[in-house]
């Protein structure tokens, strides 16, 4: 038995129809991760008004898919890998840019120090090196946006766990994998 099921159109509640005809709506499909969290009518808005919100703030649809990329390849969530490598590629990176992002390698100074900053958020639980958080503020980030990071960080990481507890079923081209590398 799965943990949780997708939910579908016909079975869900009118309130959660009317979110998923807005999705359908907005980007041609309902997500799988959106129909996953949809067990909870509660959740489902919360991350999408939480999303939404966010997304009106001080980052870039770059910089958002950037933050969200490098979440989900610390968590290993390859639904999230996916569904952030398409809609990266539409935001305007290149396939090995998504890739760079991934594996902290991206050579744009800004993408760095924030992609770094959000790993370092998620690897320790909310306690970064003062070096990471110094480098983000050096490359031009303000304060407002060091909050949202945290809040971008959060929000991936909950989609993140929801997903590996549900194995939700990927539904976007899967994201390559990464090569690892040799130490020498």
């Amino acid at each position: 038995m799965k943990n949780l099921e997708l939910v579908t159109l016909e079975k869900a509640a009118p309130q959660i129809q009317e979110i998923f005809d807005a999705l359908k709506k907005k980007i041609g499909m309902v997500p799988n991760l959106y129909a996953t969290a949809a067990n909870s009518p509660a959740a489902l808005k919360g991350i999408l008004a939480f999303g939404d919100s966010l997304r009106r703030g001080e980052f870039s649809k770059k910089e958002i898919e950037a933050v969200a990329l490098a979440i989900s390849q610390e968590n290993g969530c390859e639904y999230c890998l996916a569904a952030h490598t398409a809609v990266g590629k539409m935001v305007g990176f290149s396939e090995d840019e998504t890739l760079a992002l991934r594996d902290g390698s991206i050579g744009d100074t800004k993408l760095n120090a924030l992609t770094k900053l959000a790993k370092g958020i998620t690897v320790t639980a909310g306690y970064p090196s003062q070096e990471l958080i110094a480098g983000f503020f050096e490359v031009g980030y303000t304060k407002a946006a060091l909050v949202e990071l945290i809040g971008h960080v959060a929000l991936n990481v909950f989609n993140n766990y929801l997903n590996h507890i549900a194995d939700t079923p990927i539904d976007f081209p899967e994201a390559k994998k990464l090569i690892q590398k040799q130490s020498a």
